[in-house]
């Protein structure tokens, strides 16, 4: 059994500010204290996710994936319609306004300001 786990990873933004605030309000988090370049928004299981801004080249749409509480699931959809963003059960886009029900959980897909593909998740995906 090995004993690495993800400390940090970093969000290339066009404006580190507005990309962390968007995510931390959608999963009802808040924004950390800057940290050098970057801008951190830390998770429940001590990942933090540090918003960097790149400037001089266009920013390459990633997925991040977020296994959240089923109780806090609803509201997360709500804070994304008075956001005014779309969600989608699928991670194609092609679903919009509904959830997906994949595993016994309910998952949904949405974008963040700089087109990174969003994704909560209420049970984790089961691996062969």
């Amino acid at each position: 059994m090995t004993t690495v786990k993800l400390d940090h990873t970093a969000v290339y933004a066009s404006d580190r500010r507005a990309s962390a605030e968007f995510l931390a309000s959608i999963l009802g988090l808040e924004v950390g204290a800057p940290f050098g370049p970057f801008l951190p928004v830390d998770l429940g299981n001590g990942v933090t996710l540090d918003y960097f801004e790149l400037r001089d080249r266009p920013i390459q749409s990633n997925h991040y994936a977020f296994l959240v509480p089923d109780e806090d699931f609803d509201a997360m959809i709500g804070r994304l319609e008075a956001a005014g963003s779309t969600y989608y059960a699928d991670p194609h886009h092609t679903e919009p306004g509904k959830i997906n029900n994949l595993f016994g959980g309910r998952g949904a897909y949405f974008t963040d300001p700089d087109g990174h593909n969003m994704e909560i998740m209420t049970v984790p995906y089961v691996r062969p």
